[in-house]
């Protein structure tokens, strides 16, 4: 399997790296069979957070035995100096484990959220030896520019597919021009993106680059550890394909961060802003269930108030979205109902 060094910290990661947010969906044998799974098959980086309900519970049960071999990143959404000691504190306790190699802060916007105490935490772990590498994750663009100015993190986890921006492009250069290490989160956009070999072969191009992808099955992992044994290139066929994905999908589509939450209507933006590409790039028939047609319908309901728009990282007009993507999920649905 491929591995890289991320970076300044100079830990040798897999890649790609395996994403523990889904297995907290997973019953604890189940999930334990995955992750070990996972060791077993030659993923070496495990990347989970504090706020994933039981996924650091999980990830120390299957894998503390083998704690030596492994590199574990783990996050927090603490925004003071309390909040992330004691985070810190419970990630060791369920990880089973006496440091943590790489903690990040977690979904950052902007610089006051890890300046009130909250870095100074982190940096007293790091001193005790809790932690020994600090690191961030955002969804700003600006933010993320500026952290990487900064210097004061080792590592950067980001939004990375091939249907991201240029700018977001000239992000990665940053990082790796910086000796930043840089982890690619949504490498599948956010679910948009469902030809794994053309995403595997993608990211193979992507130097410097560890791309995490949240496992949720056994037939998942073994898909993705398939395609790290084989490791297609890039090729003319996989480029047509990433080519003829960039031209339908553009830059302007929701990346699903969750910035825009909550909604005072209680709409479900983050998967509501992006349906006509779900309905259309995977089995349709389970977004047409009474559950998923009242969240639809809830649309309806937007107040216009624009504090969905304002928060957007990506500068969506999110309520001129839904819009349309209501229009277009009742068109669908009458095109296709006989099929229902």
């Amino acid at each position: 399997m491929q591995t890289i060094v991320l970076g300044k910290t100079g830990l040798t990661v897999t890649k790609p790296a395996f994403g523990a947010l889904p297995i907290q969906r997973r019953d604890k044998d189940e999930a334990v069979r995955i992750l070990r799974r996972a060791y077993e098959g030659g993923i070496r980086y495990f990347d989970t957070a504090n706020s994933y309900t039981d996924s650091e519970e999980k990830l120390g049960l299957a894998l503390a035995d083998v704690r030596g071999d492994i590199v574990i990143s783990t996050k927090s959404m603490g925004r003071d100096y309390d909040t992330v000691s004691a985070h810190i504190q419970s990630s060791l306790e369920r990880l089973k484990t006496d440091y943590i190699d790489l903690f990040q802060f977690h979904m950052v916007s902007q610089w006051d959220e890890v300046d009130n105490g909250a870095f100074q935490a982190a940096e007293e772990a790091k001193a005790r030896g809790w932690v020994r590498h600090i690191g961030v994750t955002s969804h700003s663009i600006r933010f993320a520019q500026e952290a990487v100015a900064s210097g004061r993190f080792e590592t950067l986890q980001f939004p990375f597919s091939y249907l991201s921006s240029p700018e977001e492009a000239d992000l990665v250069r940053s990082c790796l021009a910086a000796d930043m290490g840089f982890i690619a989160m949504k490498a599948l956009a956010g679910g948009l993106l469902s030809n794994a070999r053309v995403v595997h072969a993608f990211m193979r191009e992507q130097t410097g680059v560890v791309p995490i992808y949240g496992v949720q099955t056994m037939e998942e992992l073994e898909q993705w550890l398939s395609l790290a044994e084989e490791d297609p290139a890039l090729d003319d066929a996989l480029q047509a394909i990433i080519d003829a994905d960039r031209a339908q999908l553009g830059g302007q589509f929701c990346r699903s961060c969750g910035y825009c939450m909550p909604c005072p209507q209680g709409i479900e933006i983050r998967n509501c802003a992006r349906m006509d590409m779900l309905i259309r790039r995977s089995p349709w028939r389970p977004y047409f269930t009474p559950a998923w047609q009242e969240k639809m319908n809830k649309i309806e309901t937007c107040l216009n108030c624009g504090k969905c728009k304002s928060r957007c990282p990506y500068h969506l007009d999110t309520p001129k979205v839904l819009r349309y993507m209501l229009k277009d999920y009742r068109e669908f649905y009458e095109a296709h109902k006989d099929e229902l």
